[in-house]
């Protein structure tokens, strides 16, 4: 695990506040000059613990208001088989995200469409026809809350 220090986690608090901020904000927000929060925040970057940055998108507003969360089980349960399946339904302009797991279901497949008719085509006309889909189960999203500030563990 990489050691993160208290001015490393105040940077990363700022970052996930609104990665756009430039770094003299950051660097006024943690109290520390401009040098130090882009070499801090570079290497944050080169030792892993800041992947990317990425936009959130209202799915609302561009067409894809009706998201689900689809388990899926797979079968056989061969490598080969979880990883080809893995990689066509990621690949998939439906999918915005993707669980792999453990239990009674192989994948749990994050979707966001336009509208119920389309999701049932997703469900029936896409996933239920490829041969290794054993079983399906599909559960609408009411409401997606998600945490975009995510703290070190100690």
């Amino acid at each position: 695990m990489a050691i993160v220090d208290e001015l490393d986690k105040a940077i990363l608090r700022e970052l996930q506040t609104d990665a756009r901020r430039t770094n003299r904000d950051i660097a006024a927000a943690v109290g520390v000059s401009p040098s130090t929060a882009l070499e801090r925040t570079r290497a944050l970057r080169e030792r892993g613990i800041i992947k990317r940055a990425v936009l959130d998108v209202e799915l609302s507003r561009i067409g894809r208001p009706v998201q689900a969360l689809i388990a899926v089980r797979i079968r056989p349960p061969s490598r080969a088989v979880i990883e080809g399946f893995r990689d066509w339904v990621s690949s998939l302009p439906e999918t915005i995200g993707l669980f792999v797991t453990t239990g009674n279901e192989d994948f749990i497949i994050h979707v966001a469409v336009r509208d119920n008719d389309s999701l049932y085509g997703f469900v029936i006309d896409r996933l239920t026809q490829r041969r290794e889909v054993a079983d399906v189960r599909t559960s609408v999203v009411y409401e997606h809350i998600q945490n975009h500030r995510i703290t070190p563990a100690d």
